[in-house]
């Protein structure tokens, strides 16, 4: 084998991309409440910008009306965007093979990562403020508290935990003080916290003096795993109670609590500002524009400005102040640019989804972020940056930008229909089906060919009816 060095000459093309165009794409991908958090963080670090009046909407041709012509910033910027868009077509021709998303998928992960939460731990720690423990007892219960997974639950045995419990000073910490101390956890907080499993969990919250749960106990002891199968008529034999005694039962067991953690859990409960906003206006055509209310405005400092023409040539000032106005001019044309490219993009968005906005849910349409890109005249890495973590306020209810983009298929009539509405129409039949009698999947298919026209196999019918969490027809059955 001869080793060696040789020289040799590759064509490639690459994408640079300059600070101003990571800026604004960065920007693009803001939700308006983002978007709030970052001017508000521009106007404490740069003395160039400060809060001005509120203007209209940007125009259909990316100019504020009244403009009579863009700035130097804005053509450049469009330039490089242009630019950028051209490559990354390029590169997707022969990059991308199957989902036109997977380049933006990480970016997303990014813009859509929710702060951190207030932790189940956390949460339990400050209740043990206002129960009276020794400071023994409360190294205890906090080393129980953070033994707890998710849901509340206590997978190790106190035997187990104890000689690692950290108390203070000698003895080491005994199974029968967890014990105590965890009997008083679940006096304070939950009775069922600690718990071993989901059958220990409600177990714990059913009172073994009380005759009148005597059937509950028996059923969550022995047949918990036939109550979430709705095998209620092996229930009944077994146990010799009566179907009505047997209801009854179920009933208070709807109201146990499985998950002791539940309550004190990372919340991802969160604050939506809809970006978009859609009406009907006097004239009967709705109208899309931008919710500019969380925006505040920005303008160029005239003081900071004038301090600028007055500074000597050539001094670290002038030098200090031509950097802040250049940074000041990109940032706010990168917002104006942000809003231009998002009103656009959701003006043709809504124009396909009419129906959408006449009727509802039933008539959403099939839309692929492809096409809405074909008629932007943009690349498809823009409307994915541009929708990503953004809400549209409509006349049916606030959603997700990314909600009007979903997959379809076409009814015999030639109709195309979307999956959401073929999901909405599953789950209007099973609502509407004999409780007694209700429908398989292979039957709902049928129901949806013969009434709609719809044709989509059983296994489709399936899928969709877990992901609306829809039992299957033998767990729906009511005895």
């Amino acid at each position: 084998m001869r080793l060696g060095l040789h020289q040799s000459a590759r064509l490639e093309q690459r994408l640079v991309q300059s600070p101003q165009m990571i800026q604004a794409m960065k920007i693009l991908q803001l939700s308006a409440l983002d978007l709030e958090e970052r001017i508000e963080q521009e106007l404490a670090e740069n003395p160039m910008l400060e809060r001005g009046e509120s203007t209209p909407e940007p125009g259909e041709d990316g100019t504020d009306p009244g403009e009579p012509a863009e700035s130097a910033e804005s053509e450049e910027l469009g330039r490089m965007l242009d630019t950028l868009e051209r490559i990354e077509r390029d590169f997707s021709d022969g990059r991308r093979s199957g989902d036109p998303e997977e380049s933006d998928r990480k970016l997303q992960a990014l813009q859509n990562t929710p702060d951190v939460p207030h932790s189940m731990a956390e949460a339990l720690i400050e209740e043990l403020a206002m129960i009276d423990f020794d400071d023994r007892q409360h190294a205890i219960a906090e080393a129980l508290i953070f033994s707890l997974d998710e849901r509340g639950y206590l997978s190790e045995s106190l035997e187990d935990l104890a000689p690692d419990c950290p108390v203070p000073g000698p003895p080491a910490a005994t199974p029968e003080e967890l014990e105590f101390v965890l009997g008083r956890l679940r006096r304070a907080i939950h009775p069922s916290l600690g718990a071993r499993d989901l059958r220990d969990a409600l177990l714990l919250q059913i009172d073994p003096e009380d005759e009148d749960q005597r059937l509950l106990r028996t059923v969550v002891a022995n047949h918990l795993e036939d109550v979430q199968a709705n095998r209620l008529p092996r229930i009944a034999k077994e146990t010799g109670a009566s179907m009505e005694a047997l209801k009854d039962c179920l009933d208070d067991l709807r109201h146990l609590d499985p998950m002791p953690g539940a309550d004190y859990g990372e919340s991802q409960a969160q604050v939506i500002h809809p970006d978009v906003v859609v009406e009907l206006d006097s004239d009967g055509e709705y109208e899309v524009r931008l919710d500019r209310q969380r925006t505040p405005e920005l303008v160029l400092s005239p003081s900071y400005r004038r301090i600028l023409e007055e500074a000597q040539k050539g001094d670290e000032v002038e030098d200090w102040l031509k950097k802040r106005l250049e940074s000041a001019r990109w940032f706010l044309e990168a917002v104006r640019q942000r809003q231009s490219t998002l009103l656009r993009i959701s003006k043709v968005l809504f124009e396909r989804q009419r129906p959408f906005l006449e009727k509802g849910l039933s008539a959403l349409q099939p839309l692929r972020m492809q096409e809405i890109a074909d008629d932007v005249g943009v690349h498809i890495s823009t409307v994915s940056r541009a929708v990503a973590g953004k809400y549209a306020q409509t006349p049916r209810g606030i959603f997700p930008l990314k909600f009007f983009f979903t997959g379809g298929t076409t009814k015999d009539t030639g109709e195309a229909t979307s999956q959401v509405s073929i999901q909405q129409r599953i789950k209007e039949l099973i609502d509407e089906e004999d409780a007694k009698n209700p429908l398989s999947d292979e039957e709902l298919a049928k129901r949806l060919y013969e009434l709609d026209g719809t044709k989509i196999a059983r296994r489709t019918v399936t899928k969709y009816r877990k992901l609306q969490d829809i039992p299957s027809s033998s767990q729906r059955k009511a005895y």
